[in-house]
């Protein structure tokens, strides 16, 4: 397949990249700085404003699917996490619409994952303060998906923790909920199995215009 992954040099995106090259898929990754990314056969790597979206649709058309990895800057506020968030996913959107691709998977955040019916993570009192940037500004990516009908697209909600760890292909799906392990109640992942249940998505499409989630 053609994948375009937008943020390819972020934690999880980098993940992405090299899972979907181990798999055989041609990658144009996408990124504020592509010169972390080593070209190869199997990737192109370039830089577009994320914000144009224009340039951006120029740049993914005659792809097969799209990859959301793009996340604002940590340093940002979290005002304006959120703010370049909602700016930056209405922008994929609008090139997706132009290119007529019609698959976008995202990554998203766990904390609108529920840790009761109708209770997100971010919303409990298990959620760590320093992470509401994160939080916060991913659930704008959820809450714009949720309004499209036009093209088929999927947020995959992570555990409370991604981790760097080993790849051990073996995950668990849950529909809105955390994932947490029975035996020890952790909620975790390593970023590479990460991948590998978003590659399994994009080769062997299970859920569609929905959220789910993942973890060990």
């Amino acid at each position: 397949m053609k994948i375009v992954i937008i943020g390819a040099t972020g934690f999880v995106g980098t993940n992405i990249v090299k899972e979907a090259v181990e798999r055989g898929h041609q990658v144009l990754a996408l990124a504020r700085n592509p010169q972390k990314i080593t070209p190869s056969e199997a990737v192109t790597a370039a830089r577009v404003d994320v914000n144009d979206s224009q340039a951006l649709a120029e740049a993914i058309r005659g792809y097969d699917v799209v990859v959301h990895a793009f996340a604002a800057p940590r340093s940002d506020s979290v005002e304006e996490r959120i703010a370049r968030q909602t700016d930056g996913t209405k922008s994929i959107i609008r090139a997706v619409k132009q290119t007529g691709i019609q698959r976008l998977i995202a990554v998203g955040g766990a904390g609108t994952a529920e840790v009761a019916p109708g209770v997100p993570l971010m919303n409990s009192y298990l959620f760590p303060p320093e992470y509401e940037g994160g939080a916060r500004s991913t659930s704008v990516i959820k809450d714009l998906l949720q309004k499209e009908d036009s093209f088929d697209w999927v947020f995959i909600s992570p555990p409370n923790f991604l981790e760097d760890g080993e790849r051990t292909g073996k995950y668990r799906t849950g529909k809105d909920n955390l994932v947490i392990e029975l035996a020890t109640g952790r909620s975790y992942m390593s970023v590479a199995d990460y991948a590998v249940a978003m590659l399994d998505e994009i080769e062997t499409p299970r859920h569609h215009r929905q959220r789910f989630t993942v973890g060990t």
